[in-house]
């Protein structure tokens, strides 16, 4: 039998090979273990001294510096940096933005900037007075507008947002509940809503979403009731209309609250009331109100701005069912003080 190399393919005699044959091998020294616990730590220590050096370059108080924590930390640098981007050194920051703390105490509300995006760019300090949360303890929330506001109240903001970014200098209104501490909520008896006056305006040409800036003051409308809430009964007045919200009803108390009589609003569409800006917010409920499914079936609540008598608008939180069999629409309405 003839046996070839297994290398070269040619015929070998039993037991040989063309290749040259290995020494006799020495056992290798097994390598030591090498414990990554040092090399662990040292990445840490380095972590650490570069986050304390961004905590010393904070514009804040040592004393706030020394409780923010790492997560705080990246938080307050993210929106100094979105601020830097934005309003660079030699571009004059607008108006209200380097108020003193003296004058920002004398506002109604807090100032609050966005990029296009909905990304916070500049919360002023005051916003401690009207929702007790610090700034940083509002960063802690996320670092969007959505993150401090109430989940319901997301796609209507989206599209107030989009609303007054096609249309630089159109100043837009939405209300919405937003975070607050649990000191505050314990101490006003629950959520409170907040009015956004804002619009959006150009930093720089050509306009564009990278140079566009949503400026706006939030301020207090007041504590939504809840549902059942026998404390606000002094604050509604109900109406009754028909599916297509041509009131049919109302109580007298609609005088004290928006200044008619009874007779002024029976056969008015409740859609001459709302203003402009609130009527695709007010659509959306009437049809999930025509959409649900027999009589006593609720569609959410909406906050919208009815108005008065005397041409001034009211804030107020409409409640709407279906009544009557499902052939007409009760609506509960509570004014926003």
């Amino acid at each position: 039998m003839t046996i070839f190399c297994s290398h070269c393919h040619r015929p070998l005699q039993a037991e040989m090979s063309c290749l040259p044959r290995r020494g006799k091998q020495v056992p290798s020294t097994p390598r030591p273990f090498r414990s990554t616990k040092s090399a662990s730590k040292a990445r840490r220590d380095q972590i650490n001294a570069e986050l304390q050096a961004l905590r010393s370059l904070l514009p804040i108080s040592a004393q706030e510096k020394e409780r923010l924590s790492y997560l705080h930390t990246m938080a307050l640098v993210c929106l100094q940096l979105r601020g830097a981007q934005l309003f660079p050194p030699d571009l004059v920051p607008p108006a209200g933005l380097a108020l003193g703390t003296e004058l920002l105490s004398l506002l109604p509300g807090f100032l609050l900037v966005l990029s296009a995006s909905g990304k916070l760019v500049y919360v002023s300090e005051n916003v401690a007075q009207v929702l007790g949360l610090s700034v940083v303890e509002l960063l802690a929330q996320g670092d969007t507008v959505f993150d401090i506001l109430d989940g319901q109240a997301h796609e209507d903001v989206r599209k107030q947002l989009l609303l007054a970014q096609g249309e630089p200098g159109r100043e837009v209104t939405f209300v919405s509940e937003m975070h607050m501490s649990k000191a505050f909520r314990l101490r006003h008896g629950g959520n409170r809503a907040v009015a956004v006056h804002g619009r959006f305006v150009a930093l720089g040409q050509p306009a564009s979403s990278d140079t566009m800036v949503f400026l706006a003051l939030c301020t207090l409308v007041a504590r939504l009731p809840t549902d059942g809430d026998a404390g606000s009964q002094d604050d509604l007045f109900q109406s009754t209309h028909i599916l297509d919200m041509t009131f049919t009803d109302v109580t007298e108390s609609v005088t004290y609250h928006l200044g008619y009589r009874r007779e002024e609003l029976i056969g008015q569409s409740w859609y001459s009331l709302l203003h402009p800006e609130d009527a695709d917010l007010a659509a959306a409920q009437h049809r999930a109100v025509g959409e649900s499914r027999g009589a006593g079936a609720t569609a959410g609540t909406a906050v919208l701005r009815v108005l008065r008598r005397d041409h001034t608008w009211a804030w107020v939180r409409i409640s709407a069912r279906r009544d009557g069999g499902g052939h007409s629409i009760t609506c509960t309405s509570h004014c926003l003080r």
